[in-house]
């Protein structure tokens, strides 16, 4: 366990933003992405409630306006990507655990 985490009373969400193509400044709408990242290092879209035609769900794709993406805020496990209708621009949120910040690596050899 790492010094972040076992702080008591530790209540800071920590989480790592990326910004690409122009970022969120160019657009009003964008389309909205969740992943899970798994312990096994995949990472798997999560599905909306909807189901398509032959009763299997679906990845969930929303469009949101620019003050609903820049608020927000991933889970831990969670990687959101939101990215604009017009410019292709936006940005991409990961959770603590699913970049890998506080896993304990040890080198083998």
């Amino acid at each position: 366990m790492s010094t972040a985490m076992a702080i008591p009373g530790n209540t800071a969400d920590t989480f790592l933003i990326h910004y690409f193509g122009g970022g969120l400044d160019g657009d009003d709408r964008f389309v909205v992405e969740r992943f899970k990242a798994l312990s096994s290092g995949d990472i798997r879209p999560v599905p909306d409630n909807a189901s398509d035609a032959k009763g299997r769900r679906r990845a969930g794709r929303t469009v949101v306006s620019r003050r609903e993406a820049e608020a927000m805020r991933p889970d831990r496990t969670e990687i959101i990507i939101c990215t604009g209708l017009s410019t292709r621009g936006g940005k991409q949120s990961w959770g603590d655990i699913a970049t890998s910040m506080f896993h304990d690596r040890r080198q083998r050899g």
